[in-house]
């Protein structure tokens, strides 16, 4: 995901240092009260509820909204964060702590599927008694039409992750008229669902639990619902939703728990999620008890008194995620390689670093994969001297390159959101810019738009700093996601190949991995890392960092967990 993009950063490397040492792990509970009861709780992440902590509202502040509330559109960790207490799909990833966060668990269905024809038919049956927050039951029609709904709706990975289910190729060529016929079949009577795909997939699993693919009512809109909500299975639904003012969650009245592990009843009574505030003004909100959590990461000038006065409040937690400036392949001056080429031989990432926060919260990066990730490779081909690891920026070779490539003097319009982190990040790409010998100027916009902005060509971005975090646990979720042809869909709000890149030879590549993973994982990600590496050679994106997360909770809220997958399970918090 890149979710609004995922998540902003920090600013200041001299106050860093305290913050980190100082803040609280994953696993601990965060509560001044009961914190014995909420840290076993974080590190188990499967005891029983605690009814005692049930009630009260939970209070969450953002600077900006996240766009559509459509599940299915909406592509944003900062609503995937509340999609896994609001909306379900066949599978789910476990609502535990830690790296069991990363495990695939039956939710809608009442097992794991049966998996025949070689890899390439699944068989679901449906659990009986669930119900949509609007009181209609769940049935097979639901969930054909909600796969059929991907399409139509143009969802951001109906191309890469739905596009191998039979009749996937005629729904994306005429989204409006989709019925997926022979892809997925609904039995009423043995309330079973059956998808069948054109080739086996290892990762379906993963994809069918991610919120692209939640079941939804099957006479939901066939277009992005936006500001409308839909009706929810989960424990919470939404009442109301303001994108400039505010999001009411409330309690589904027609949920049941029916899997701890995949979809758990929630405590607070009622979630607020304000927005508008200035990230100043929250911090003193969750410092004065007046919030609960925020969303965006706290100033420069306050992360010092987090890391002294509120250290049991602060959660540190690594991410597989990177920070990148994506390059226009298709528009001058980043039509031509060599200025890309440039563009990575001139970032300083320590630079970055420091703006984002300092070497406790960053690291420098230099390649599309994380490290820790499947398929990583340590490689650093831009850095100065090559090698495997960051070293320095190499200025002089960019210059080079730029007036080799005949790109000096041409204009390049840099878009950022308008947080003070990713301002100052684009401030330094546009100084950079300048003395390479580019006309740059600097676009800031509400992270509430910033993303969709720079997806749709008709928006002709030539640069634009975002991020990307982890969908679920394989190479393919970061390159062939975000760089392969099928996810480049010019005029679209929904294409996430940013930077336009489509190169043949490399997507066969792909595709030929993602055979691979089907009887050799191992094989498969050493092909993912030499795909990673053909990739930089072209240079379409600019890995700048990747970053670590904090978590600023107030002094009442309780049973803080960290999902690996989806970050702090926010209904599993409590208030009371």
């Amino acid at each position: 995901m890149s979710r609004t993009t995922r998540r902003s950063a920090f600013a200041a490397a001299t106050v860093a240092l305290a913050l980190t040492t100082a803040a609280c792990s994953s696993s601990d509970s965060g509560s001044s009260a009961d914190a014995t009861t909420s840290a076993s709780s974080s590190a188990s992440g499967s005891s029983a509820f605690l009814p005692q902590h049930k009630g009260g509202t939970l209070k969450l502040v953002a600077h900006a909204a996240a766009g559509s509330l459509d599940p299915q559109v909406n592509y944003t960790l900062q609503y995937w964060q509340l999609y896994q207490s609001m909306y379900d799909g066949l599978l789910s990833f476990k609502k535990v702590g830690g790296q069991e966060s990363f495990t695939v668990v039956p939710d809608l269905a009442a097992a794991m599927p049966k998996v025949t024809n070689g890899g390439k038919t699944y068989t679901f049956t449906l659990r009986k008694g669930i119900s949509f927050s609007n009181g209609k039951a769940l049935t097979t029609d639901d969930v054909v039409a909600s796969f059929q709904r991907i399409f139509k709706v143009s969802s951001p990975t109906a191309g890469t992750f739905y596009n191998g289910i039979v009749g996937a190729t005629a729904c994306l060529k005429t989204p409006a008229s989709c019925t997926l016929k022979g892809g997925v079949t609904g039995d009423t009577k043995a309330n079973t669902v059956t998808i069948n795909l054109t080739a086996p997939d290892s990762e379906f699993p993963y994809k069918l639990a991610v919120p692209h693919a939640s079941i939804v009512p099957k006479d939901s809109p066939t277009k992005d619902a936006g500001t409308k909500p839909l009706p929810t299975t989960g424990p919470y639904m939404a009442a109301s939703y303001d994108p400039n003012r505010a999001l009411k969650l409330v309690r589904n009245p027609h949920f049941k728990e029916w899997s701890r592990e995949a979809e758990p009843q929630g405590y607070p009574d009622q979630i607020d999620y304000t927005f508008g505030q200035t990230v100043e003004s929250e911090v003193t909100a969750v410092e004065n008890g007046q919030a609960d959590w925020m969303f965006d990461p706290p100033p420069a000038d306050r992360l010092n008194e987090i890391g002294t006065k509120y250290t049991s409040q602060a959660h540190v937690n690594p991410l597989t995620a990177f920070w990148y400036a994506t390059l226009n392949v298709n528009s001058a001056p980043f039509n031509n390689k060599l200025a890309r080429q440039a563009i990575n031989y001139a970032v300083d990432r320590s630079a970055v670093v420091r703006l984002y926060g300092g070497t406790n919260l960053a690291s420098p990066a230099c390649t599309i994969l994380p490290p820790g990730f499947p398929g990583h490779v340590d490689s650093c081909d831009y850095t100065k001297g090559g090698g495997t690891t960051w070293k320095a920026a190499d200025l002089a070779k960019a210059k080079a390159l730029v007036k080799q490539s005949g790109t000096a003097g041409q204009a390049v319009g840099i878009v950022v959101q308008d947080d003070d982190v990713n301002k100052s990040i684009g401030q330094y790409l546009q100084s950079l810019l300048t003395q390479l010998g580019y006309k740059a100027t600097l676009k800031p916009l509400s992270a509430n738009i910033q993303f969709t902005y720079i997806q749709n060509t008709k928006n002709k971005v030539q640069l634009a700093l975002t991020s990307w975090y982890q969908d679920y646990p394989a190479a393919s979720d970061f390159l062939n996601v975000l760089l392969s042809c099928a996810a480049f869909h010019p005029g679209s709000d929904s294409s996430i190949n940013i930077s336009g890149f489509c190169d043949k030879g490399i997507d066969a590549k792909m595709q030929a991995a993602l055979k691979t993973a089907q009887t050799d994982p191992t094989a498969a990600n050493k092909q993912w890392g030499a795909i990673d590496q053909s990739i930089m050679q072209q240079s379409p994106v600019v890995p700048l960092i990747n970053p670590k997360i904090i978590d600023f909770t107030s002094k009442r809220l309780g049973n803080y967990q960290f999902s690996k997958q989806f970050y702090m399970l926010v209904g599993q918090t409590w208030v009371k």
